[in-house]
């Protein structure tokens, strides 16, 4: 795994902590739950601030004990810190790669993080959501046409060999008709000697009386 595609399934994983936390936050009916995705360069740590508001300090305690349970038990994930359980007007949740801030309406309003964190880009839990299905989506789908890429890679290869051993025999094949053409070719014959004309007879003359 490359850092980049390390570093995009560790964005995924927190994505999914943020979106069970607001998921939490709308149960409990926290109002105006908002979710910033902060800018890298300002951020420091953390990747998402997500802001929730209760009416009173109880509703406020029983959101957040709710955010700390359900990422206990559905991903075995521990706030870092956590802040103003006491009091109840303020509760911070440190997660490191996400902070989740539950406030008291009136002291959302003094504080105004949306105000201070300009750079921030705010989300609606359901803009949130639709944002982690695509992002879901698409890296399904370049998994699936990594997948195919590695199955036309690993049958191209035996092709290759094929063609290779197909040549051999096509080889073999010119030297064994090379060959069968040597011995089929016609032997020249050696020119017949010319035998040499018999000397006619001498015709003896008779002989003087």
């Amino acid at each position: 795994m490359t850092e980049s595609t390390a570093h995009q399934q560790t964005r995924i994983n927190t994505r999914h902590l943020v979106q069970a936390a607001a998921a939490v936050c709308e149960d409990k009916k926290g109002l105006d739950t908002r979710i910033l995705e902060l800018d890298p360069i300002d951020s420091g740590l953390s990747d998402f601030f997500l802001v929730t508001s209760a009416s009173n300090d109880r509703q406020a305690i029983a959101i957040a004990d709710e955010i700390e349970g359900r990422l206990k038990r559905e991903f075995g994930v521990y706030a870092n810190s956590v802040e103003g359980r006491r009091k109840g007007d303020w509760i911070l949740l440190d997660y490191v790669d996400f902070v989740i801030h539950v406030f008291l309406a009136e002291r959302r309003a003094f504080y105004d993080i949306e105000r201070l964190r300009k750079s921030a880009r705010p989300l609606t839990p359901a803009e949130f959501d639709a944002e982690l299905t695509a992002a879901l989506a698409e890296k399904t789908l370049a998994a699936r046409k990594k997948a195919t890429s590695k199955k036309t890679t690993g049958k191209a290869k035996p092709a290759a060999k094929k063609a290779v051993v197909a040549a051999k025999p096509k080889k073999a094949a010119k030297k064994v008709a090379k060959k069968v053409a040597v011995k089929k070719a016609p032997v020249k014959k050696s020119a017949p000697k010319k035998v040499a004309a018999k000397k006619a007879p001498v015709k003896r003359g008779t002989a003087k009386k």
